[in-house]
């Protein structure tokens, strides 16, 4: 579980460093994904101890949330103050989800991959 967590750790230190390096407007930990999913496509997919550990930590991912609900409670003042703009925000990106969704799954229905 080490390896893989230390994978998952260096990919997003590098997204970082890319980030910074460069001053792109992208946060690092999203570049970081984008250069593993990259790694793992080149690679034929993930190993058994990465599939472990991605699913140890899918299993607790509720844990994660915790940071960001004292975050939010931290900053109570700012909802209260800011929200209608985040209430439509969340509204529009909900939408916007859905539809891309379902996009490309009508796009993927259509066109099947066709088995190796």
């Amino acid at each position: 579980m080490l390896a893989a967590l230390t994978q998952l750790l260096l990919f997003q230190l590098a997204g970082e460093v890319i980030a910074h390096g460069f001053g792109l407007p992208v946060p690092g930990p999203v570049i970081g994904m984008a250069l593993f999913f990259l790694f793992l496509v080149l690679r034929g997919g993930p190993g058994q101890e990465l599939q472990q550990t991605a699913q140890g930590l899918l299993q607790h991912l509720s844990l994660l949330f915790v940071p960001a609900g004292t975050g939010v409670m931290l900053h109570l003042h700012r909802l209260q103050d800011e929200w209608l703009p985040i209430l439509v925000s969340l509204l529009v990106s909900t939408a916007a989800t859905l539809i891309v969704t379902a996009l490309v799954m009508k796009a993927l229905a259509r066109n099947p991959a066709t088995p190796q």
